[in-house]
């Protein structure tokens, strides 16, 4: 297991580099000065030669690029353009927020979809298994932004169930993410039920399951014990491959509630032009990423005796 561990690894720094590479070819080549940007169309020569050295950009880009992979690798990833605060301390910020924006309503989504799902593949055929794959079907066609718009409407604004935007620090924050908890989970049932649906029905005609009814073993049992146990390998990927989108609804979220996570940075960063902000958080949601997938790996050699690692 180290051994594989440390394998994947190494495979993942060219990943990581060829994505630093295209990220800075990016943003070297494309948009306007940062420097002339911050100081205006007025600044004097001396006060742009300045703030080019202090940000580094005086140098040649091969040096700012090796700066940038530096930076990343030892974590001291610089400070931001507009408010000259460090990278580290606003993505430690942000993260927390974020993490507790998209964590909890992750968690009970994958409870709530896989109880939800085994339900329905046990009565498969019936009118619950048909009713429910329409409503599921027509709420996956619905886009984010009208469940979010529709929610802070009806439940914020018109019953004032709940805060519509703000957040604050602690425990204090519960109210205020309460309402887009609820929105994750509801987007994120449609797509989940139906993927999980789809593939509990799949292992009903494995041998297996007719081996297990053949020695008298009842449909419940079956359904919960064996056909969940071998289902995991599609639904560990299945919610890795997720992780993206649900970044992606979290910024969305954070936007539109006002709550200071990573997601909200990153927007503000790309209104303002913020570079190191925007390359930083590119690097790393790709280091993220590829760690989930290394994450998944393991697990496979967890729940499938069958997986052999190698």
């Amino acid at each position: 297991m180290t051994a594989y561990i440390l394998r994947r690894l190494l495979h993942m720094i060219p990943i990581v580099f060829g994505v630093a590479v295209l990220v800075f070819v990016l943003f070297a080549t494309v948009g306007e000065d940062p420097v002339r940007t911050a100081l205006g169309s007025h600044a004097t020569p001396e006060a742009i030669a300045d703030l080019r050295s202090r940000w580094g950009l005086d140098k040649p880009l091969p040096m700012q690029f090796v700066d940038f992979v530096r930076r990343i690798a030892t974590f001291d990833l610089g400070e931001s353009y507009n408010s000259g605060e460090k990278l580290t301390v606003i993505f430690k910020r942000g993260a927390l927020v974020s993490l507790s924006v998209t964590v909890p309503p992750f968690l009970v989504g994958i409870v709530l979809s896989i109880a939800v799902a085994l339900l329905i593949a046990y009565f498969r055929g019936s009118w619950l298994d048909h009713y429910s794959t329409f409503v599921f079907v027509g709420s996956m066609s619905v886009s984010y932004l009208v469940y979010i718009i529709t929610f802070q409407y009806v439940f914020a604004f018109r019953l004032d169930w709940f805060p519509i935007s703000g957040y604050e620090p602690g425990l204090a924050s519960i109210p205020y993410l309460l309402l887009p908890w609820i929105i994750i989970v509801v987007v994120s049932a449609g797509p989940d039920i139906r993927v999980l649906r789809t593939v509990f029905l799949d292992e009903t005609r494995a041998d297996y399951v007719r081996t297990a009814f053949a020695k008298g073993a009842g449909e419940g049992r079956v359904l919960f014990k064996h056909i969940l146990k071998n289902a995991m390998i599609p639904v560990l990927t299945y919610w890795v491959t997720s992780v993206p989108f649900l970044i992606l609804g979290a910024f969305l979220m954070e936007r539109f509630f006002s709550i200071p996570g990573i997601g909200d940075t990153l927007i503000n960063a790309v209104n303002t032009g913020d570079r190191p902000i925007l390359m930083t958080l590119t690097v790393l949601i790709a280091i993220a990423y590829s760690l989930f997938n290394l994450l998944t790996d393991i697990l496979y050699a967890y729940v499938d005796p069958r997986v052999k690692l190698s």
